[in-house]
């Protein structure tokens, strides 16, 4: 390690051997009235390369506490107004994992144990050897790292089980993971684009992964699968006694994610009046618990997801402008399977060898027309049609081949292989895609027609925007919008 400088304060501790044990930073709040001390305090913790807040009584701390949301609290248990046991109270009032550290000098070590029996975390006795200062406070950020930890992978492995990884060598694919990495280096917002089972909280969680928010927790939540009226309370948390059934205050998302990464999926479907709350957010780090008055500060880095047109969104009022640019300062737009068609029997292989694997069969292979068949037929679900289609085809195999007909797809497309050719439809409903939701199907149709009709103008009109726009009726500012939207520009 570098010698310390000679230009550093002749008290600044010489604690080289102690900062480079400190693997984790964070705020860390020192309550002391004796400045001298908490001076000492204070240079010891930044040396370690943490953050440090001070307070010098109990009503100063908890103002830090509420405003601030430290990671750590140091509080001597003797202070001018107040004292210890109230920052304690307020501590865990405030957030009952965070951790608090009291300090009591010598003879005071039976207040020390009842603090412990308070909630309190740990105790140093006075005087403070800076070492063991920080081997505290390194110990208390290790175990909330582990409890938030634990927590978010019991929560995570009763839905994500049998969720696709991210495989694949097609350029597009390619090309969506090195923009996920440039993304990952930055701390704006990301928009996720893509039709539905493309992949996006993949997507999404690698851009947690590989962003300096890695070791904070990554949390989900789906804007389209709640209730409105629950949604608001899911997202900000609410205070006790804020309606009926509210017997203690709970956090939101948007607290569970502090330090880490909020993942808002179909954002498209949040309910206007929400956007506005979601917008402040995001552009002031806080917001206010449902029921309550004081502002909650949360450092949360969000990443958004939609398969719906945000753009015509906009145009059509459903969605707010501002929280539109605001979400979409760095677009990645996920493909569709069919768009990477070569992709197929690699990702057909890689499920079949996980489904065996989680179903305890014997490994299968797919015949030549399985395989024929899975690379002609065009996917509407994409990629989770397509693990949903080889989980099933594990499930009814009964030799060592998967074979078409095993696979029960019904392509538009004549199949090819065992099982004969499909029977095209005579209804020409069968051959649009409505699966999914009310919602999404009324969309993707609707982006069909928009694009069909499009096209059938230019074509009509040679290319002459100008005639196209007269063609259709549309201004020409909206109709170069909707030529850019649906890529005929």
């Amino acid at each position: 390690m570098a010698p310390v400088s000679s230009a550093r304060p002749a008290d600044a501790p010489r604690w080289g051997a102690v900062q480079a044990r400190a693997r984790l930073s964070a705020d860390v709040l020192i309550v002391e009235d004796k400045e001298s001390l908490r001076r000492m305090l204070r240079l010891a913790l930044e040396h370690a390369g943490h953050h440090v807040l001070e307070a010098g009584d109990q009503a100063e701390a908890e103002a830090v506490i509420t405003s601030q949301r430290p990671a750590v609290v140091i509080s001597d248990l003797r202070l001018p107004i107040g004292d210890g046991f109230g920052v304690l109270r307020a501590a865990k009032e405030a957030d009952p994992d965070l951790a608090v550290i009291v300090m009591t000098a010598f003879g005071g070590i039976e207040d020390a144990v009842r603090a412990m029996r308070e909630g309190a975390l740990d105790f140093l006795a006075k005087p403070v050897d800076p070492e063991h200062l920080l081997m505290r406070v390194d110990r208390a950020l290790e175990q909330r790292r582990l409890a938030a930890e634990n927590l978010l992978l019991r929560e995570e492995l009763a839905h994500r089980r049998g969720a696709p990884d991210v495989v694949g060598e097609h350029p597009a694919l390619r090309e969506v993971m090195q923009t996920v990495q440039r993304a990952a280096g930055a701390e704006t917002t990301v928009l996720i684009e893509g039709e539905s089972g493309t992949g996006k909280e993949l997507v999404a969680r690698a851009v947690h992964a590989w962003s300096a928010r890695a070791q904070g927790p990554f949390v989900a939540i789906n804007c389209a699968a709640i209730p409105e009226t629950l949604l608001e309370t899911e997202l900000f948390g609410h205070e006790r006694g804020a309606f009926t059934g509210a017997v203690g205050r709970k956090p939101g998302k948007f607290e569970v994610a502090h330090h880490g990464t909020l993942f808002l999926d179909e954002i498209g479907d949040l309910p206007l009046p929400l956007q506005a709350k979601v917008l402040r957010a995001i552009e002031h780090k806080q917001f206010e618990r449902v029921g309550g008055n004081l502002p909650v500060r949360v450092d949360v880095r969000i990443v958004a997801a939609t398969n719906a047109n945000l753009r015509g969104a906009v145009a059509a009022r459903r969605f707010r402008e501002d929280l539109y640019f605001r979400l979409s300062v760095f677009p990645i737009e996920v493909p569709p399977l069919r768009e990477r068609a070569s992709d197929i029997p690699v990702l057909a292989q890689h499920f079949l060898e996980r489904f065996c694997r989680d179903q305890k069969k014997r490994r299968l292979s797919l015949s030549p027309g399985a395989l024929e068949a899975l690379q002609a037929y065009p996917w509407p679900g994409n990629v989770r049609e397509l693990q949903n289609c080889l989980e099933r085809a594990v499930i009814l195999a009964e030799g060592d081949t998967i074979h078409a007909t095993q696979l029960q797809l019904t392509a538009t497309l004549p199949a090819i292989g065992a099982g004969g050719p499909v029977t095209a439809p005579t209804d020409p409903w069968d051959a649009i895609d409505l699966s999914g939701s009310f919602a999404a199907a009324t969309r993707r149709v609707l982006a069909e027609v928009e694009r069909r009709k499009l096209a059938e103008a230019l074509a009509a009109s040679a290319g002459d925007r100008a005639r196209a726009g007269a063609i259709l009726e549309l201004p020409p500012r909206f109709l170069a919008a909707k030529l850019r939207e649906h890529k005929l520009d």
